[in-house]
């Protein structure tokens, strides 16, 4: 019999590394992100009750996705529009009488690209289109995500469920589109990949650096289908930048260490060199976006020999074209810390002030990060140390906890 400890890890660890496969695949077989979501949590619920009694399966995530569809059968066989789903059901039964292993990988095809595509239909709109989609693919929950967008948890959980009818109201197909559709839903594909890298790479544990790799791998299929899409590049660009920093943004006692001290000896310059050869091919096209403005500021830090030698004055310049493209404050919160570098810091006060009265800044931790960093240049330590205090009880990865607390407690009175 499975200990309950570790089945209760076993579980964990399948939804937390296979639930985006498990659901955007039931989804391809459902046509209903409702009902597979729900299929999926019984599904769940059903292997805390049955795994302790007959040990693991094989492959646990085929074990849930094998259950999931018998219990959509169920349900559908229960709707009170059972004329109307016969087609559904009729695929359901191929599917479970086709002769495949029920614990063979070859039940849960990779679809997640599909379901992004379908996630981010130019109907919806887009804040709504990365939702659902880190919704479906990430399993993050409705208050992470409202978190995210500095939305209320009752507000966005609104939001996902009519993003979920509207779909199935306008019967949009789960696949990738045509190629003459895919610009349309662009825009918010690279969003969501962009997010779902930074939720690896701000969170150092191994699990979460695996999204990371997925990011640049599902940015390296989207180049694939569009290699003449500017944007596509620049963002598998910065992606690659950043990651090459990895190895060195942990030390041996596992803490976290910033950019200004990190041994650039453990950089990857492999993937340095395919960020760099990736913007020298795009950058000439003259279609400049924000994705490849961000890579052009990462590939400047990758090029510098140190922290000392960076070019900040190119970096601000950066920022403020950045600003012109893509106008937020968050943009302005990294412009700030360049023009400290390269004019004062009391420059990069004054522009940080420029957005110091947004709300969603009370909540955004690096803007506290920024603001104690001035603070501390320009002799204000106590007020520094406030900024810390607020950014540590923003912070949610204990990695990035220790570090900023390490950083206060360093701070001299």
């Amino acid at each position: 019999m499975l200990p309950p400890h570790t089945l209760h890890q076993a579980v964990e660890r399948t939804v937390r590394e296979e639930w985006g496969r498990i659901l955007a695949a039931l989804v391809k077989s459902l046509g209903d992100i409702q009902l597979a979501e729900d299929c999926l949590q019984d599904a769940i619920a059903r292997a805390m009750e049955f795994w302790p009694e007959t040990d693991l399966p094989r492959s646990p995530a085929a074990w849930l996705i094998t259950t999931a569809r018998r219990r959509a059968i169920d349900t559908l066989r229960r709707d009170a529009r059972f004329a109307q789903k016969v087609p559904e059901l009729s695929h359901l039964a191929d599917l479970e009488n086709d002769g495949q292993d029920a614990e063979g990988s070859e039940l849960i095809p990779d679809k997640r690209l599909e379901m992004m595509f379908t996630c981010c239909h130019p109907a919806l709109e887009q804040k709504t289109q990365i939702a659902l989609t880190l919704r479906t693919l990430g399993g993050l929950k409705t208050e992470a995500i409202a978190a995210a967008f500095l939305d209320k948890p009752e507000a966005m959980a609104q939001r996902l469920v009519r993003a979920k009818h509207k779909i199935a109201a306008a019967r949009i197909p789960y696949e990738i589109p045509d190629h003459e559709m895919l610009p349309d839903r662009l825009a918010g594909v690279l969003a969501v990949i962009y997010l779902i890298f930074n939720a690896g790479y701000t969170d150092a544990s191994a699990t979460q650096r695996s999204l990371s790799d997925e990011a640049i791998r599902l940015a390296r299929i989207v180049h694939h289908l569009m290699p003449d899409d500017a944007e596509v590049a620049g963002l598998l660009a910065l992606m690659l930048l950043h990651d090459a920093r990895r190895p060195a943004r942990i030390d041996a006692q596992g803490q976290m260490v910033a950019l200004e001290d990190q041994n650039r000896n453990r950089w990857d310059r492999g993937k340095i060199a395919q960020g760099d050869r990736l913007l020298r091919d795009t950058l000439p096209r003259g279609q400049v976006g924000p994705y490849q403005l961000q890579a052009a500021i990462s590939a400047l830090h990758a090029q510098s020999p140190s922290w000392d030698q960076t070019d900040w004055p190119q970096i601000a310049a950066l920022y403020e074209l950045l600003y012109q493209v893509q106008p937020s404050p968050v943009v302005r919160i990294n412009q700030a810390m360049a023009v400290s570098y390269t004019r004062s810091v009391a420059d990069a006060q004054a522009l940080l002030g420029s957005v110091a009265n947004d709300p969603q800044l009370l909540t955004y931790q690096p803007f506290h990060v920024a603001y104690a960093d001035l603070l501390r240049r320009s002799g204000n330590i106590a007020a520094a140390k406030e900024s810390l205090d607020r950014a540590v009880s923003l912070t949610e990865h204990d990695t990035e906890r220790s570090f900023l607390q390490r950083k206060r407690d360093n701070l001299s009175t």
